[in-house]
């Protein structure tokens, strides 16, 4: 087994002790979302329900509520477009660096100057 490959292995396995790790030790307890604890700690300040301030865009566009299924939609698709700019962007810094990011000129202006 090449370097590389080990490495990739341990990584993995790395990960998969970083996700199971908690589910494991942790066992009956209920991962609830930020939006969850946030109404909760303000029921707890104020003593009422936390109103919102804003109506989602969508929900008022088809006059209700959107399904689990589309948030999910919505939440995948945006990570989706994170990574895709995030590896964008590591792929430009590696290439730039890798090929000579100069930007100064052309290489036949380099060669008239000189």
């Amino acid at each position: 087994m090449t370097r590389n490959k080990k490495i990739v292995v341990v990584s993995l396995l790395i990960v998969v002790l970083l996700i199971a790790g908690p589910l494991l030790a942790l066992k009956g307890a209920s991962f609830g979302g930020s939006d969850d604890a946030g109404s909760v700690k303000v029921e707890e300040i104020t003593g009422g329900e936390a109103e919102p301030w804003a109506t989602p865009v969508l929900e008022q566009l088809i006059g209700g509520e959107l399904p689990g299924e589309v948030e999910s939609l919505f939440f995948c698709l945006q990570t989706a477009l994170g990574v895709g700019v995030l590896a964008f962007g590591f792929g430009y810094l590696v290439a730039r660096k890798k090929y000579g990011g100069d930007r100064s000129g052309t290489a036949g202006d380099k060669e008239k100057n000189s």
